[in-house]
């Protein structure tokens, strides 16, 4: 999936899912300023903290209109490969890196970069699948 889209479907999934990713970032900036700055709790606290996960599923059903848009057989599988990947990228990063945790005492990682894990492992196998599929 190139930058420029040419299919229709890939086109409204870049739309979509950039619209659902730049809610993400905004509603994830405010909340972690509005926490700085005004320390809520409660169930304020509850809801804005939950809140950006909103947009996270924005993204997911964003997958699901596009896996069924989709009429080109080997793009929608393309795209279940780049997500299976992401997916089992995340798995053994926080897999291993619980273990260390656990036993090395290493820092904590935070689960809120799960999602960004899983997205910049979903582009480092891009290339990798392009160059598979020459």
């Amino acid at each position: 999936m190139g930058c420029m889209q040419k299919n229709p479907a890939a086109r409204r999934f870049v739309y979509r899912s950039v619209a659902a990713n730049a809610i993400y970032i905004v509603l994830i900036v405010c909340t972690v300023l509005y926490f700085h700055r005004f320390h809520p709790h409660g169930p304020l606290a509850y809801f804005l903290a939950i809140l950006p996960s909103v947009a996270i599923l924005g993204v997911i059903v964003s997958l699901g209109v596009y896996l069924v848009e989709e009429k080109d057989e080997f793009q929608r599988n393309l795209m279940v490969e780049l997500l299976l990947w992401g997916l089992g990228g995340v798995l053994v990063l926080t897999s291993a890196w619980g273990s260390l945790e656990t036993f090395v005492h290493i820092p904590h990682l935070m689960p809120t970069m799960t999602y960004s894990l899983f997205w910049i492992f979903v582009g480092i196998s891009y290339p990798f699948l392009q160059r598979k599929y020459r």
